[in-house]
């Protein structure tokens, strides 16, 4: 049996990403519910599929409070602190746009007085990380990303509530994945930006990932500035 080696016929990264945003626009024109969003929701729902090649699953399920995608640059631009549920989202963030914007990202899920706050209330430490976070940063602009953990986002609303915390300067991003707590998470979220009239972004149902957060994060960098490199459009990488 013979084996022909063969390479990708396509091997360079922005023509990679080119192609892939162009084949997303002829597929996604099909989809009646993409074209109730407007353009900047649009660009973050075209990121979503690129990272994860799901239409339906995006398009059917993302929800934004009416000015989410403004309020998310805004804050951005704003040298906004990114509180995340775990270091894998740090880790798939643009070093090039967290320095040109000045965002610091903020996971304390590892730190010794995390895992004591975790044992002393009975939660988990992801609660007990957002809780510290907030309270330290509570005068600043902050982006709470949730990825992973919905435990994560019951301690953001409570201790936003508890702390008084101003909601001008916050926009919550929440996209955690699983089965146990995720979906109602996602409910309790929806109800708190409705009823104080916060902004965020939401995957509703059980879909979701930290790479979507990061997905989201690139996608309203992009909307900011699109950076060309010399080789093509800057795609967070």
């Amino acid at each position: 049996m013979n084996f022909k080696i063969e390479e990708p016929p396509c091997n360079i990264g922005a023509d990679i990403s080119e192609k892939s945003f162009e084949m997303i626009e002829s597929e996604i024109v099909s989809y009646p519910k993409y074209h109730e969003f407007d353009e900047n929701e649009q660009a973050l729902i075209d990121r979503l599929i690129h990272t994860t090649t799901c239409f339906n699953e995006v398009i059917n399920n993302i929800y934004f409070s009416k000015n989410a995608m403004i309020k998310l640059k805004d804050l951005l631009q704003n040298k906004a602190k990114l509180i995340v549920d775990t270091n894998m989202i740090r880790s798939g963030l643009s070093q090039f746009y967290l320095n040109k914007y000045e965002n610091e990202v903020i996971c304390y899920v590892n730190e010794p007085e995390v895992f004591e706050m975790a044992e002393k209330n009975s939660t988990t430490r992801s609660y007990a990380a957002v809780e510290l976070a907030i309270q330290k940063f509570k005068d600043e602009p902050m982006v709470l990303a949730c990825g992973n953990a919905p435990t994560f986002i019951y301690a953001a609303i409570n201790t936003l509530i508890k702390e008084n915390i101003n909601l001008d300067n916050v926009v919550l991003l929440l996209f955690p994945v699983g089965f146990v707590n995720v979906v109602e998470s996602k409910e309790y979220g929806k109800k708190f930006l409705e009823h104080f009239g916060a902004e965020g972004i939401i995957l509703e149902g059980r879909y979701g990932a930290s790479t979507m957060v990061v997905a989201s994060l690139h996608a309203a960098y992009k909307l900011i500035k699109d950076f060309d490199t010399g080789q093509g459009k800057y795609n967070g990488k």
